[in-house]
């Protein structure tokens, strides 16, 4: 049964501000495991988790800035940004910023009886932008902390109870964010089939489950060879940025802003399928999941054959095994999505997500996030029959 208006509004408004807490929450644990990392002397520990939330939100301040700047021709962009604006994001407070105007957007629609086609259009560009951040701020900041930690608990052969909550909230934040932009990316389409729990579920699994035995396996890496994850990294990183600058990506509003775009990229790539390019998605997202197998085996196998024992030797007895498990599961979730459960770019009315769908046809044609809309394209594919419809195209101004 479709969602009625008030509903969407009021679902929309919830999420907004779950995702904002569990930002918060993730935030405050990970400050919380390095002042405990301070206190018992473990001052490298505590520097590593500290410089990755730094890093992490350099590099978001700077898209949010950016962005920002970009924005101003916009028709939904209400002035340019000013210097307290500036200044917040100088304080690494710019997408803390974002997710208040983003609530405080939603709150206004959602008290209006009938809700203006400009407040509506706001409230998604905004909306949209908190999501593609907050998956930046997942792979750039959450994912490698859950990896630190990981590694921390293998070569100490224990865990302390920060380091659990640090495990739960990086977990927590993953799959919301997984979750969050792949029904972000849905509401940039005009129409497309509704998504499902089992549809949401199964999306969410999928990802979580291929994506934990790659973290646990860096992690087993790193916990043996300290010395030289940074260079695995930057390897592997120098192989998908390049891989990335050949599919010519145009997501950012600039050349040399497209650079850190890709550099982002390049990060998520490293530990999860990331789609940048239209066109051969299949064959792409194959090559990357071969790519990715092949490296975490020789990792495992670098473990194997170390003549050093980690003092949680028995524990990874039994969780690289069931990483095993839960990457075949992952795996077979992901084909059975992407076979049954993944919509197309086609035009269907009545069946729309998000504010979006509170919308009439007319008041559809207000710009959109470009930013957002140029991924959904890429994410979703054609149906079938435009593909082969070559007349389709050539008016659509494809061909």
């Amino acid at each position: 049964m479709p969602w009625s208006p008030r509903a969407v509004l009021l679902r929309d408004l919830v999420l907004g501000i779950l995702g904002t807490l569990a930002f918060l929450i993730d935030l405050g644990a990970d400050l919380w495991a390095a002042s405990q990392y301070v206190l018992s002397g473990r001052y490298l520990w505590a520097a590593l988790v500290l410089a990755l939330l730094g890093l992490a939100s350099v590099a978001l301040q700077l898209f949010s800035w950016i962005w920002l700047r970009s924005d101003v021709s916009s028709p939904l962009a209400p002035k340019p940004p000013g210097r307290h604006l500036a200044l917040l994001h100088l304080l690494q407070l710019g997408y803390l910023y974002r997710c208040v105007q983003g609530l405080q957007q939603g709150l206004l629609v959602w008290r209006q009886e009938v809700p203006s086609e400009f407040d509506v259009a706001y409230a998604d560009f905004l909306s949209l932008d908190i999501s593609m951040l907050r998956l930046f701020e997942t792979f750039l900041e959450t994912t490698p902390q859950l990896t630190l930690v990981l590694a921390i608990i293998l070569q100490s052969g224990s865990a302390e109870y920060y380091q659990w909550v640090s495990i739960c909230t990086s977990f927590v934040g993953i799959s919301w964010a997984l979750l969050d932009y792949h029904r972000a990316l849905r509401t940039c389409l005009p129409a497309k089939p509704l998504l499902g729990v089992g549809a949401s579920v199964i999306y969410f699994l999928w990802n979580l489950l291929l994506l934990w035995p790659r973290v646990l396996v860096v992690a087993l890496f790193s916990a043996l060879f300290p010395r030289y994850v940074a260079l695995h990294f930057l390897g592997l990183w120098l192989v998908f940025l390049f891989w990335v600058w050949l599919q010519g990506t145009d997501f950012m509003p600039g050349p040399h802003s497209e650079w850190l775009y890709r550099a982002t990229v390049a990060t998520i790539l490293y530990f999860s399928w990331f789609n940048v390019a239209e066109g051969h998605t299949r064959g792409r997202a194959t090559i990357h999941l071969v790519f990715l197998l092949n490296d975490s085996l020789l990792l495992v196998v670098a473990w194997a054959t170390q003549s050093a024992w980690l003092p949680s030797g028995r524990l990874l007895q039994s969780l690289l095994p069931a990483a095993g498990v839960c990457f075949l599961l992952g795996l077979a979730l992901r084909l059975a999505y992407y076979c049954w459960l993944h919509p197309s770019r086609r035009w269907e009315p009545d069946q729309v997500d998000g504010t979006w769908g509170l919308r009439s046809l007319e008041e559809r044609q207000l710009p959109q996030n470009r930013r957002m809309a140029h991924l959904a394209k890429n994410f979703f594919p054609k149906p079938r029959d435009e593909a082969v419809l070559p007349w389709k195209g050539e008016v659509n101004g494809v061909l």
